[in-house]
């Protein structure tokens, strides 16, 4: 265990950090940057004289629950969870769940696409960023709880089978490889309750999953080809790339159409009607 250098890297990270960022309030004029001690304690759900002597370089061998919590209160990355586990002499062990944070970045990018339809999904493929085409193309993900933004819970446990995969063609395959991710997903967060569930979800609810998921099958997606039958500007046939943001465990998935094409044609008149008829919020 480094004292000196995880009291130094627990003060760096607890400064960078405002109130607002971790859902407290601001309250009066502070008088040093950041959260303060107390605050950082309260949310790691340990005592502030814990946490006063780890800043100090005077506290004792940190659990791995305590080093949990304190990844939790300082809204660490993957990155500088391993790093404070390394510092507190712990192995940092797998990361507790997929990432859900879509960086600014990749939410520059999909809204600077105006003529594709963009998505971003974490690794349960849960859609956790969209710009306004893909909202009107496929669904307005902001009137949805996040459960129900779940493409593979949908898949294979939306009532009405027309609608699983949002009319999309190639939904066979599609089944045949979310099955095959998820497992991949679930072996490389192990401990996350989330994830369990849903495979226990599926695994009750679709007879379909549940054959798929015993098969042991682990594919990935390639470039595609899809047409999709839009009730207002009827059949679009897209091209679907999945771009991978490996440090975020995060897909984007961009639909775009042949320039100049009657699907092209199409998906601007669909860009239109949906900036007029909806506000959507990334």
């Amino acid at each position: 265990m480094d004292k000196p250098e995880l009291a130094d890297f627990l003060r760096s990270r607890r400064e960078r950090l405002q109130p607002s960022h971790v859902g407290l309030p601001t309250g009066p004029r502070r008088r040093t940057p950041g959260l303060r001690r107390e605050e950082v304690a309260q949310l790691a759900h340990i005592s502030t004289e814990y946490y006063t002597r780890l800043e100090q370089a005077r506290g004792p061998h940190p659990s791995r629950r305590v080093l949990a919590g304190i990844v939790r209160a300082l809204r660490l990355s993957d990155a500088e969870r391993d790093h404070l586990y390394h510092l507190a002499g712990e192995p940092p062990g797998p990361p507790p769940g997929p990432p859900r944070e879509v960086r600014q970045s990749i939410l520059d990018l999909i809204d600077r696409l105006p003529q594709a339809a963009a998505i971003v999904l974490d690794a349960t493929y849960e859609v956790i960023a969209w710009n306004a085409l893909a909202a009107a193309l496929l669904e307005d993900f902001s009137a949805l709880a996040p459960r129900e933004r779940n493409l593979i819970r949908r898949h294979f446990l939306h009532p009405d089978p027309a609608q699983r995969h949002y009319g999309l063609s190639g939904e066979e395959v599609f089944g045949l490889f979310a099955a095959g991710h998820l497992r991949a997903t679930a072996a490389r967060y192990p401990d996350d309750p989330g994830i369990r569930a849903l495979v226990d979800e599926l695994a009750s609810g679709s007879d379909e999953f549940a054959r798929l998921w015993t098969s042991h099958q682990v594919r990935t997606a390639r470039h595609l080809h899809k047409t999709i039958h839009h009730p207002v500007v009827g059949p679009i046939t897209l091209n679907c790339d999945v771009l991978v943001v490996p440090d975020q465990d995060q897909h984007v998935v961009i639909f775009t159409a042949e320039p100049g094409s009657p699907s092209d044609q199409a998906l601007q008149l669909l860009s239109v009607l949906g900036t007029q008829n909806m506000d959507i919020d990334t």
